[in-house]
């Protein structure tokens, strides 16, 4: 009786044991994080209509200020050359004219397609403004709790131009029956009025300091909608920090000044369906490998025979890679690893780019449109694959990256494996801040951040430190790409092997400075932690 309570208690262990293990070994059910772009919302438009509310009971005859209301921007631009007057010798040295070119009309004129050019620009343009958007930069109207109204974010203005300061406003203040009065103040700019309201006094048109009073409230509020700011110190990108105050309320809000994103589109052709060939440039760096190179170039062809290829080449004694769709540059000798990446990235013309190291080998679960896709689709900016050894063995070294702030000795970086959440709509891919050699990004992207040049013989963790904040990166464990065997008996290994191997994992003692120096110096780290 004993033995049979013994074996159905150590039964129920076991069981007890493998459902633990069962559960804990599962993949985890994660709900998925919508990272679609979208612009505006619910939010906008309940602001909008709230906006329609500041003035009324008030009806009067505006009257426009020509002079001021011809510096606010139109509805649409032209491009007007100046007039020539008179020509002499050096006339366009001495007095340089302005002159004009339609390019849309240039260019059109010699399209094959104009209609399917301009519509594919349109889309281009717009999947541009959705990656760009930003919740920050909706306009919103602060309620006149004090009883001030004015915008506390979204007001933005080109250097040196005007705009309305929309959703200024005053509620009634107590103490104030007899005459309502509000102050303007700035630093960067001046003030004005685009229209002068009825029994409504307006002081210090064209100064920083304006003031505006009437004794009906509804006039005041209805003068309010037509204040402008003028910036008048130029700066490239800044702000102006706007003082808005009554005789017993203060308040602030500030106008961003800056230039307009100057988009940059590609046009690669309308297609039912992706054209990787004229969307994606392949770009790798080889050194004391070109059998290596040769077999990844033999794997490419296989799946994507038109693709651009981009070669960059530190070799001591180059040897020329033939081929069609193959551009290799040569560079000094033993230059380096990301002085490379620089290279072959800023040859890159298409839209996309897909690093890959010399030794990768494609195969069918190589799904470069699959890459393509989700970047057509969120708002990342690269997104890594997978790489598989021939062991079996498949790494998409996804990390996390975050810096705290550190005081003035400097801040702490802290690196994690794993990654932040994952991708609605691909399911296999998830958002993280450092994935694996093998990536696709948006060419302008992966140009803007750039390479540590100093970086030659290790460095990858590095390029993402950098461009922390400024890429938005995903991976994609479904886009696999097959790495060569790094199993190689010791005295099998040819004369290229050896030297290779004794630039790769060998580490100076500069190559140490150097990351220390960038991490301490260029990237003001006091100390790190990673797994």
């Amino acid at each position: 009786m004993g033995a049979s309570y013994k074996r159905c208690f150590g039964l129920l262990l076991i069981s007890g044991l493998l459902l633990c293990l069962f559960f804990a070994w599962s993949p985890r059910t994660i709900s998925g994080v919508d990272i679609r772009p979208r612009m505006g919302g619910q939010i906008q438009e309940l602001l909008h209509e709230k906006m329609q509310h500041v003035v009324s009971g008030y009806h009067d005859f505006s009257h426009i200020k020509h002079d001021v209301a011809r510096r606010l921007a139109q509805n649409t631009c032209m491009c007007l050359a100046d007039e020539e007057t008179f020509r002499l010798p050096l006339s366009s040295l001495l007095f340089p004219r302005v002159w004009a070119h339609n390019i849309a009309l240039a260019f059109l004129e010699s399209h094959p397609d104009p209609s399917g050019v301009k519509r594919d620009r349109a889309q281009e343009y717009s999947k541009f403004q959705m990656r760009s958007y930003s919740p920050a930069d909706v306009l919103i109207v602060a309620e006149a709790n004090s009883p001030l109204q004015y915008p506390t974010q979204g007001l933005e203005v080109r250097p040196l131009k005007t705009i309305i300061i929309p959703g200024l406003g005053l509620k009634e203040e107590s103490g104030s029956k007899f005459n309502h009065t509000v102050y303007l103040a700035a630093t960067l700019g001046t003030f004005d009025v685009a229209a002068t309201v009825e029994r409504v006094s307006v002081k210090g048109e064209g100064e920083k300091h304006m003031i505006l009073s009437s004794p009906l409230l509804s006039a005041l509020n209805r003068q309010l909608k037509f204040v402008t700011y003028t910036n008048t110190v130029f700066h490239p990108k800044t702000a102006d920090t706007v003082q808005f105050t009554t005789d017993v309320h203060q308040s602030f809000f500030t106008i961003k000044v800056g230039h307009g994103t100057v988009p940059k589109l590609y046009n690669s052709g309308y297609q039912g369906e992706y054209n990787i060939s004229a969307l994606v440039t392949i770009a790798t760096k080889t050194f004391l490998r070109y059998d290596k190179l040769n077999d990844l170039i033999d794997s490419i062809r296989q799946y994507y025979p038109t693709v651009t290829i981009v070669i960059a080449d530190d070799n001591e004694h180059p040897q020329s890679v033939n081929g069609p769709h193959i551009d290799q540059y040569f560079m000094p000798f033993g230059k380096g690893w990301f002085a490379g990446r620089n290279l072959a990235v800023s040859q890159v013309t298409t839209k996309y780019v897909l690093w890959v190291d010399d030794d990768f080998l494609f195969t069918a679960n190589t799904k470069v449109e699959t890459m393509v896709d989700i970047l057509e689709k969120t708002t990342l900016d690269l997104v890594g694959g997978a790489v598989r050894e021939i062991t079996g063995y498949t790494a998409t070294y996804r990390h996390t990256i975050s810096v705290e702030d550190g005081g003035e000795e400097g801040d702490c970086l802290h690196i994690r494996d794993g990654y932040h959440h994952v991708i609605e709509g691909f399911p296999n891919c998830v958002v993280a801040d450092a994935v694996i050699n093998f990536f696709l990004g948006r060419t302008v992207k992966v140009q803007q951040a750039g390479f540590n040049p100093r970086l030659s013989r290790h460095g990858h963790l590095e390029f993402f430190i950098d461009a922390l904040g400024s890429l938005h990166v995903g991976s994609c464990s479904d886009v696999i790409v097959g790495h060569a065997s790094k199993i190689i008996l010791p005295w099998s290994k040819t004369g290229s092997q050896k030297s290779y191997d004794k630039f790769r994992y060998s580490s100076s003692k500069a190559d140490n400075d150097v990351h220390k120096e960038d991490f301490y110096f260029k990237n003001r780290f006091k100390c790190m932690t990673s797994h």
